[in-house]
């Protein structure tokens, strides 16, 4: 009897021809992924060779005219110089009575609290403790 075939095997695309694959494209066995370090290290040697190019050209410009060229000093980047936008994250709220991270503020002292036990404790201040605890996050305090 002839085997029938079925449709998923019809259907199939693995035995279609894949013109965008190239038939010489060999694996490379020995290509190895380079480490961190390894990657950190070349750019900080390329940037390093591209200072002395840069600092034998002004020395050649200097040779010929004498006068050397007013140009401002490259500085390299550091965690310090190098300027970011501000972060997309939302800012993290803390507790003012614990310091723990606050997810609730007390809608009447606008005191920041972590859990019930802690709201329990803002709802018996009174307005002169809950003014300090808000200058002391550095808000100025409106207790109504």
């Amino acid at each position: 009897t002839p085997q029938t075939v079925s449709l998923a095997e019809t259907l199939s695309y693995l035995n279609e021809p894949r013109p965008f694959k190239n038939p010489y494209y060999t694996k490379n066995i020995n290509r190895r992924a380079k480490s961190l370090k390894v990657v950190l290290n070349a750019e900080k040697e390329r940037q390093r060779l591209e200072r002395e190019k840069l600092r034998a050209e002004r020395e050649a410009k200097m040779a010929v005219d004498g006068a050397e060229p007013e140009q401002p000093e490259e500085e390299a980047p550091t965690y310090m110089s190098i300027e970011a936008p501000p972060s997309i994250m939302p800012q993290r709220h803390y507790c003012d009575i614990t310091g723990l991270e606050a997810p609730y503020t007390d809608p009447v002292t606008q005191l920041r609290y972590h859990d019930k036990s802690v709201y329990e404790l803002i709802k018996g201040l009174n307005a002169s403790a809950a003014r300090d605890y808000l200058s002391a996050r550095g808000v100025n305090p409106i207790v109504k």
